[in-house]
C-alpha cells in the first residue's frame, strides 16, 4: 500500500494490523469538531476553534527542572495577527515544533490577562506538510475529525491520511450480514458504515459519535458481536449433537450424596445440582459454568456431580490453576470422599518422577476415581481409564486450548467450569458463550453479611482495641499485607515487622502467628493448622490466604495498605471471614489513595455483592486487565467494547441464536458458516468452530 514501507509495516504488524481489512477495523477512539475554522483575527475568547497558522517562534521557558517546563509558541497567519500557544510539561515539544512550520491548531481560545494576547492552552495540533497542503488540511480540519490512537511512531495524522487513501482507492465491499437483519434493524450497508465511521459526513452528531452510537458505528459493533455470537451458537449446537455419557441419577448415587454432605444444602445449591444432574442425564456432553460468590459452596456441588459420575463407573478430573488451590481442593474432597471409599489422588508439577508415575498408573488402571491437579493433569502421558467428568476451577486463568486438552483425555466427557470471580452476565455470555450458566446466589444459612469499615493508618490504634475486644470474646483475626509483584521481599519484611510489633508490644499475652509465601510448605501448613485449631489467635500474613481457607471462628480481617489490592482480591480476602454464625468484620486500613483506589474502597464498604463488585472492577480496570492475559480465552474485539456496548451485545446474541435456530434459508446458513470459518480465528483469536 502506498505510504506503508517496511518500517511502518512492521509497526502496524506489531499492533495486529496486517491487511487493509485490519486497518479499516482500527477505528477512531474519539472525534473532534474542527469545522469552526477561522483566521486569528476572527478568534474570540471562550470558543473552541481551528486555525491554520505558521510557527513564528517556539521555545522552552520557565523552570526546566526534570525537563518539565513550560513550552511557548507564537503563531501568525495571513491576517497578520498573532496567537500564543502554551503547553505545561511540554519539554518534549522542543524537538517537534520549529519556526516556519505550518500547523492546523485546534483548542479553546482564552484571553491572557498577563500578556494581553489571545492564547490556546494545550491545543491539539497537526503539522501540515508537503505538496497537497490544501487537500491535506481539508482532511485534518474544517470538519468532524477522527482521532486515532497512535501506532508506535505512526501519528494520528498519518493514520488519517492512510485511511483516507484506502477508502478512496477501494471498491465497495460485499455485505456479509443477512439482508433481513439489515432491513429489520434499519442498518446502513457495510461499506457506508466503514466510510462514515472513519470520516463522518457533514452535520454528524458529535455527541453520538463520541458515545459510539452513530448509525454507522452501531452497525459495525452489532456486526462484530453478531458473528461472534453466531459462531458460539453453532459451537453449542455442535457440542449438543456430540454423543456423550447419559449419567443416571440412581438411588444409590442419591444415598451416597446424602452420606457425604457435611450440612444441609441451600435452596440455591439444590437448584444448581438439579440443573447439573439434568445435563448429565442427557446423552450429549454437558458444558456448564458454575458461578458463585466466595463461600457459597460451589465445591460441594461439584463433589455431588462427581458422585453421580463415579456411581456410573466413570472417573473425575479436577483442574486448578495453582498448586495451593489444587492442594486445598484435594484435602477438602479427600475428606468428603473417604466416607464413600473413593480414592482421590493429587497430581502436581512438584511431585517426583517416581510419585508421578505411580499416580499415573492408578489413573490408567481405573484404581483412582478422582484426580485433582494443576497443568500436570493435561500432560500427554496422563491417561484415564474412563474419564466422564472434567471439573475446571477458575477457568479464566486457563486458555481455551488447555480446557480442550483435559476434555480430550476422555470420549466427550461432561465439563463443569467453576469460578469465584463473579463475571457480569453480559461478559459471561461472551467469554463462555458455549457454556450454560448456573449461579449459586445465596450463602449457607446462618451467615451474616460481613460489616466493612475503612480507616486511615493514623487511626490504627482504634483497630487494635477493636481486635482486642474480639479476641477477648474468644474470636480469631487475620492481619494481611499486600504482595506487589516486584516487592515480595518488602511485603514479607512488613509482615515480619508487624508480627514482631503485634506479638511483643500490642498483644504480648495473645498467640500471634506469621504466614508468608517464602515459608517452606510444611511450615505454611503447620501455621494454618495452628490457626484452624485455635492455638494461634491472630494470623499475620501476606496474601497467601486468599483462597480456600475456612476458619469459622475467625471474625476479623484487617487489610493493611488496602489501597494496593485490586477489588477482586479485597473481596476474596473479605470472604475468609463471616464463615460462622457470629457477626464478622473487615477493616480496610489505607495510606495514600488515588481516585481509583478511593473508588475501590468505597465499593467494598458499600457492597457485599460479588457480582456488583465484579461489575465495578471491570469498569475500573477494563476487560483486558480484569482477565489477565490474552490467553484467558477472551475474544479480541476491534470495534465493539464489552462494557460500553453491552445492550448491543444482548441484541446481537438474541439475533444470532434465532438465526442459527431458524435461518431464513439453508443457503443463508451455509454462507454464514463459510464466513465464520474464514474469519473466526483471525478475527476473534478464538479456537476454530467446526
Amino acid at each position: 500500500m502506498k505510504g506503508v514501507g517496511p518500517a511502518r509495516g512492521a509497526m502496524l504488524q506489531a499492533k495486529g494490523i496486517a491487511t487493509v481489512e485490519d486497518l479499516l477495523a482500527y477505528v477512531p477512539f474519539r472525534y473532534e469538531d474542527r469545522s469552526n475554522v477561522k483566521t486569528i483575527a476572527e478568534l474570540a475568547p471562550g470558543e473552541m476553534a481551528t486555525a491554520i497558522v505558521e510557527v513564528r517562534s517556539a521555545r522552552l521557558s520557565g523552570f526546566q527542572r526534570r525537563g518539565l517546563g513550560l513550552f511557548e509558541a507564537r503563531f501568525t497567519d495571513a491576517s497578520r495577527h498573532t496567537l500564543a500557544g502554551k503547553w505545561f510539561h511540554g519539554a518534549y515539544l522542543n524537538n517537534v515544533l520549529a519556526p516556519g512550520m505550518r500547523l492546523a491548531l485546534y483548542g479553546k481560545v482564552e484571553y491572557d490577562n498577563y500578556s494581553g494576547e489571545l492564547t490556546m492552552l494545550h491545543p491539539e495540533f497537526e503539522i501540515l506538510t508537503g505538496e497537497d497542503e490544501e487537500g491535506e488540511a481539508a482532511l485534518h480540519v474544517g470538519r468532524v475529525v477522527p482521532v486515532y490512537e497512535a501506532v508506535s511512531k505512526i501519528t494520528p495524522r498519518v493514520l488519517r491520511a492512510l485511511m483516507h487513501r484506502v477508502l478512496e482507492t477501494l471498491r465497495p465491499v460485499e455485505d456479509p450480514l443477512p439482508a433481513y437483519l439489515r432491513e429489520r434493524l434499519k442498518l446502513p450497508d457495510r461499506w457506508s458504515a466503514i466510510r462514515e465511521t472513519h470520516f463522518p459526513p457533514a452535520g454528524a452528531d458529535l455527541r453520538l459519535l463520541n458515545a459510539f452510537r452513530s448509525p454507522a458505528q452501531f452497525r459495525l459493533i452489532l456486526e462484530e458481536f453478531f458473528w461472534l455470537e453466531t459462531g458460539l451458537a453453532l459451537k453449542r449446537g455442535e457440542t449438543r449433537l456430540l454423543p456423550g455419557i447419559a449419567f443416571a441419577l440412581t438411588d444409590r448415587a442419591r444415598e451416597q450424596i446424602k452420606a457425604m454432605l457435611p450440612f444441609k444444602p441451600t435452596a440455591a445449591q439444590k437448584r444448581v445440582l438439579g440443573e447439573i444432574a439434568r445435563d448429565m442425564a442427557s446423552p450429549h456432553p454437558m458444558n456448564r459454568l458454575l458461578q458463585g460468590d466466595v463461600g457459597s459452596g460451589k465445591t460441594i456441588v461439584a463433589a455431588e456431580a462427581a458422585v453421580i459420575a463415579i456411581e456410573n463407573g466413570c472417573q473425575v478430573a479436577v483442574l486448578a490453576p495453582t498448586e495451593i488451590l489444587a492442594a486445598q481442593h484435594y484435602f477438602y474432597l479427600k475428606r468428603l470422599f473417604s466416607k464413600l471409599n473413593y480414592v482421590a489422588v493429587l497430581l502436581t508439577g512438584s511431585l517426583s518422577a517416581r510419585e508421578k508415575s505411580q499416580l499415573k498408573k492408578l489413573l490408567a488402571q481405573g484404581l483412582a476415581q478422582v484426580a485433582i491437579g494443576t497443568h500436570a493433569l493435561i500432560e500427554k502421558d496422563v491417561e484415564f481409564h474412563n474419564l466422564g467428568l472434567a471439573i475446571i476451577d477458575e477457568q479464566h486463568r486457563f486458555g481455551v486450548m488447555q480446557r480442550l486438552g483435559l476434555v480430550q483425555k476422555g470420549v466427550h466427557p461432561d465439563v463443569l467450569v467453576m469460578t469465584a470471580t463473579p463475571i457480569p452476565r453480559t461478559l459471561a455470555l461472551t467469554l463462555y458463550g458455549d457454556l450454560d450458566v448456573s449461579v449459586i446466589d445465596e450463602l449457607p444459612p446462618g451467615r451474616k453479611p460481613v460489616v466493612t469499615r475503612h480507616v486511615t493508618e493514623d487511626q490504627v490504634e482504634r483497630v487494635y482495641s477493636f481486635l482486642k475486644k474480639q479476641i477477648d470474646q474468644g474470636r480469631q483475626a487475620y492481619v494481611v499485607y499486600p504482595v506487589i509483584e516486584e516487592s515480595e521481599t518488602q511485603a514479607v519484611k512488613a509482615a515480619e515487622k508487624m508480627y514482631r510489633h503485634l506479638s511483643s508490644e500490642v498483644f504480648p499475652d495473645v498467640a500471634v502467628g506469621l504466614l508468608h509465601g517464602r515459608l517452606p510448605a510444611a511450615e505454611k501448613e503447620a501455621g494454618m493448622e495452628d490457626f484452624k485449631q485455635g492455638r494461634v489467635r491472630i494470623l499475620v500474613s501476606t496474601s497467601v490466604i486468599e483462597v480456600g481457607v475456612d476458619v469459622p471462628n475467625a471474625t476479623v480481617m484487617v487489610i493493611e495498605q488496602a489501597e494496593r489490592f485490586g477489588l477482586a482480591q479485597l473481596h476474596q480476602l473479605r470472604g475468609r471471614v463471616g464463615r460462622g454464625a457470629d457477626q464478622s468484620y473487615c477493616v480496610l486500613v489505607t495510606e495514600k489513595m488515588n481516585d481509583t483506589a478511593r473508588e475501590r474502597i468505597r465499593t467494598m464498604v458499600e457492597s457485599n455483592d460479588g457480582f456488583y463488585i465484579a461489575e465495578m472492577d471491570l469498569k475500573l480496570r477494563g476487560p483486558g486487565e480484569f482477565f489477565g492475559t490474552r490467553q484467558s480465552g477472551l475474544p479480541s474485539l476491534r470495534i465493539a467494547n464489552i462494557l460500553r456496548d453491552r445492550e448491543v451485545l444482548e441484541i446481537a446474541r438474541r439475533e444470532a441464536v434465532d438465526f442459527v435456530a431458524a435461518p431464513p434459508s439453508a443457503g443463508e446458513l451455509e454462507r454464514a458458516m463459510v464466513y465464520i470459518r474464514d474469519h473466526w480465528q483471525r478475527r476473534y483469536g478464538l479456537v476454530q468452530v467446526g
